[in-house]
Protein backbone atom coordinates (compact mmCIF):
# COMPACT_ATOMS: atom_id res chain seq x y z
CA UNK A 1 0.00 0.00 0.00
CA UNK A 2 1.74 3.25 -0.85
CA UNK A 3 2.38 5.93 2.09
CA UNK A 4 1.16 8.52 0.37
CA UNK A 5 -2.00 9.22 -1.96
CA UNK A 6 -1.44 11.58 -5.06
CA UNK A 7 -4.20 13.49 -6.08
CA UNK A 8 -3.77 15.35 -9.59
CA UNK A 9 -4.62 18.97 -8.48
CA UNK A 10 -4.08 18.74 -5.39
CA UNK A 11 -0.53 19.34 -4.93
CA UNK A 12 1.11 21.10 -2.01
CA UNK A 13 1.27 25.17 -2.19
CA UNK A 14 4.37 26.38 -3.16
CA UNK A 15 6.32 27.41 -0.10
CA UNK A 16 6.47 31.10 0.51
CA UNK A 17 10.35 32.19 0.61
CA UNK A 18 10.72 36.17 0.52
CA UNK A 19 8.89 38.53 2.08
CA UNK A 20 7.78 42.02 1.30
CA UNK A 21 6.98 44.83 4.23
CA UNK A 22 7.71 48.54 5.11
CA UNK A 23 9.28 48.86 8.54
CA UNK A 24 10.77 51.74 10.82
CA UNK A 25 14.39 50.63 12.46
CA UNK A 26 15.67 51.97 15.71
CA UNK A 27 19.55 53.27 15.28
CA UNK A 28 22.15 51.39 16.05
CA UNK A 29 22.80 52.24 19.98
CA UNK A 30 19.10 51.54 20.25
CA UNK A 31 18.82 48.37 18.78
CA UNK A 32 22.06 47.43 21.17
CA UNK A 33 19.44 48.68 24.48
CA UNK A 34 16.76 46.33 22.92
CA UNK A 35 19.11 43.21 22.07
CA UNK A 36 19.96 43.61 25.83
CA UNK A 37 16.99 43.84 26.78
CA UNK A 38 15.59 40.96 25.18
CA UNK A 39 18.55 39.00 26.20
CA UNK A 40 17.65 39.60 30.11
CA UNK A 41 14.02 38.63 29.07
CA UNK A 42 15.08 35.35 27.98
CA UNK A 43 16.97 34.53 30.52
CA UNK A 44 14.93 35.45 33.30
CA UNK A 45 12.34 33.11 31.81
CA UNK A 46 15.50 30.37 31.78
CA UNK A 47 13.96 29.74 27.55
CA UNK A 48 15.49 28.47 24.96
CA UNK A 49 14.96 30.78 22.63
CA UNK A 50 17.25 33.23 21.27
CA UNK A 51 16.72 36.77 21.22
CA UNK A 52 16.79 38.43 17.56
CA UNK A 53 20.03 40.05 16.76
CA UNK A 54 19.96 43.56 16.76
CA UNK A 55 19.78 44.17 13.06
CA UNK A 56 16.73 42.59 12.76
CA UNK A 57 14.96 44.55 15.26
CA UNK A 58 12.15 46.73 13.69
CA UNK A 59 8.47 47.92 14.30
CA UNK A 60 6.26 46.27 11.22
CA UNK A 61 4.80 49.52 9.41
CA UNK A 62 3.09 47.53 6.32
CA UNK A 63 3.09 43.78 5.31
CA UNK A 64 2.73 43.82 1.71
CA UNK A 65 2.82 39.73 1.69
CA UNK A 66 4.84 36.37 1.59
CA UNK A 67 5.84 35.47 -2.24
CA UNK A 68 7.03 32.29 -3.23
CA UNK A 69 10.22 32.11 -5.64
CA UNK A 70 11.50 35.81 -5.29
CA UNK A 71 9.46 39.08 -5.01
CA UNK A 72 6.79 40.08 -8.03
CA UNK A 73 8.71 43.19 -9.26
CA UNK A 74 5.05 44.85 -10.11
CA UNK A 75 4.78 45.21 -6.60
CA UNK A 76 7.52 46.24 -5.33
CA UNK A 77 7.33 49.07 -8.04
CA UNK A 78 4.01 49.62 -6.89
CA UNK A 79 5.19 49.93 -2.99
CA UNK A 80 7.81 52.29 -4.09
CA UNK A 81 5.68 54.71 -5.92
CA UNK A 82 2.99 54.67 -2.44
CA UNK A 83 6.18 55.31 -0.55
CA UNK A 84 7.56 58.22 -2.11
CA UNK A 85 4.55 59.84 -2.34
CA UNK A 86 3.97 59.60 2.07
CA UNK A 87 4.80 63.69 3.74
CA UNK A 88 5.68 63.44 7.29
CA UNK A 89 7.74 65.47 9.90
CA UNK A 90 10.23 62.99 11.53
CA UNK A 91 8.54 61.92 15.18
CA UNK A 92 10.27 60.39 18.06
CA UNK A 93 8.91 56.81 19.35
CA UNK A 94 8.74 55.20 22.75
CA UNK A 95 8.05 51.53 24.19
CA UNK A 96 7.74 50.98 27.98
CA UNK A 97 6.61 47.30 28.03
CA UNK A 98 7.19 43.87 27.06
CA UNK A 99 4.08 41.30 26.90
CA UNK A 100 3.31 38.18 24.86
CA UNK A 101 1.76 38.44 21.52
CA UNK A 102 -0.12 35.58 21.76
CA UNK A 103 -4.19 35.44 22.58
CA UNK A 104 -4.12 32.67 25.54
CA UNK A 105 -1.23 31.72 28.10
CA UNK A 106 1.46 30.09 25.22
CA UNK A 107 4.73 29.95 23.97
CA UNK A 108 5.31 32.86 21.14
CA UNK A 109 7.11 35.85 20.63
CA UNK A 110 7.42 38.24 23.01
CA UNK A 111 7.71 41.72 22.15
CA UNK A 112 8.07 45.48 23.36
CA UNK A 113 5.04 47.58 23.37
CA UNK A 114 4.11 51.10 23.74
CA UNK A 115 1.06 53.36 24.86
CA UNK A 116 1.36 57.09 24.10
CA UNK A 117 4.36 56.83 22.95
CA UNK A 118 3.62 55.03 19.57
CA UNK A 119 1.14 57.59 17.86
CA UNK A 120 3.43 58.69 14.79
CA UNK A 121 3.49 55.23 14.06
CA UNK A 122 0.27 55.16 13.93
CA UNK A 123 0.00 58.01 11.74
CA UNK A 124 2.40 56.78 9.81
CA UNK A 125 0.99 53.38 9.07
CA UNK A 126 -2.33 55.16 8.48
CA UNK A 127 -0.86 57.39 5.63
CA UNK A 128 0.77 54.18 4.31
CA UNK A 129 -2.24 52.26 3.82
CA UNK A 130 -4.00 54.88 2.50
CA UNK A 131 -1.04 55.27 -0.43
CA UNK A 132 -0.61 51.77 -0.94
CA UNK A 133 -4.88 51.65 -1.42
CA UNK A 134 -4.35 54.19 -4.11
CA UNK A 135 -1.85 51.81 -6.11
CA UNK A 136 -4.11 48.84 -6.23
CA UNK A 137 -2.83 47.33 -2.76
CA UNK A 138 -6.45 46.79 -1.38
CA UNK A 139 -6.11 43.10 -1.73
CA UNK A 140 -3.13 43.42 1.30
CA UNK A 141 -2.53 46.40 2.64
CA UNK A 142 -4.00 46.79 6.14
CA UNK A 143 -7.36 49.48 6.29
CA UNK A 144 -6.36 52.67 7.72
CA UNK A 145 -8.15 51.73 11.04
CA UNK A 146 -6.03 52.47 14.10
CA UNK A 147 -7.84 49.45 15.90
CA UNK A 148 -5.66 46.36 14.23
CA UNK A 149 -2.75 47.93 14.27
CA UNK A 150 -0.49 46.88 17.23
CA UNK A 151 3.40 48.89 17.23
CA UNK A 152 5.95 46.09 18.54
CA UNK A 153 8.95 45.17 18.23
CA UNK A 154 9.61 41.50 18.74
CA UNK A 155 12.45 40.54 20.56
CA UNK A 156 12.20 36.69 20.25
CA UNK A 157 9.78 33.73 19.02
CA UNK A 158 8.89 30.87 20.97
CA UNK A 159 8.98 32.60 24.33
CA UNK A 160 6.83 31.29 27.43
CA UNK A 161 3.93 33.71 27.52
CA UNK A 162 4.35 36.22 30.12
CA UNK A 163 2.22 39.12 31.56
CA UNK A 164 2.40 42.77 30.04
CA UNK A 165 5.37 44.44 32.56
CA UNK A 166 6.62 47.40 32.50
CA UNK A 167 9.99 47.92 31.25
CA UNK A 168 12.60 50.67 31.09
CA UNK A 169 11.56 52.79 28.13
CA UNK A 170 13.37 52.83 25.04
CA UNK A 171 12.68 55.52 22.56
CA UNK A 172 14.79 56.81 19.39
CA UNK A 173 13.94 59.36 16.76
CA UNK A 174 11.93 58.13 13.46
CA UNK A 175 13.79 59.92 10.41
CA UNK A 176 12.99 57.44 7.77
CA UNK A 177 11.00 54.42 6.75
CA UNK A 178 12.58 51.54 4.54
CA UNK A 179 10.81 49.16 2.31
CA UNK A 180 12.16 45.23 3.39
CA UNK A 181 12.39 42.05 1.78
CA UNK A 182 12.68 38.95 3.93
CA UNK A 183 14.40 35.93 3.05
CA UNK A 184 12.02 33.85 5.03
CA UNK A 185 13.52 30.83 6.70
CA UNK A 186 16.89 32.54 6.30
CA UNK A 187 17.06 34.93 9.09
CA UNK A 188 18.22 38.34 6.99
CA UNK A 189 16.30 41.07 5.94
CA UNK A 190 17.30 43.42 2.88
CA UNK A 191 16.72 46.74 2.85
CA UNK A 192 15.31 48.11 -0.97
CA UNK A 193 14.48 51.52 -0.55
CA UNK A 194 14.43 54.32 2.70
CA UNK A 195 12.44 57.57 2.42
CA UNK A 196 12.82 60.30 4.91
CA UNK A 197 10.36 61.94 6.80
CA UNK A 198 10.71 65.37 5.99
CA UNK A 199 7.32 67.06 6.28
Amino acid sequence: MPDQLWLPGLEAPPVPTDGLFFAVMPDVNTAGSIAKLAQQICGETRSKSKPLAANRLHVTLQHLGNFAGGLPQERVDAAIKAAASIRMEPFSVEFDHALSFASKPRPGPVVLGGGEGVVGLHALHEALARALQNEGFGDRAVVPNAAHYTPHVTLAYGMPWIAARPVDAVSWNVREFVLMHSLLGRTRHVALARWPLAG
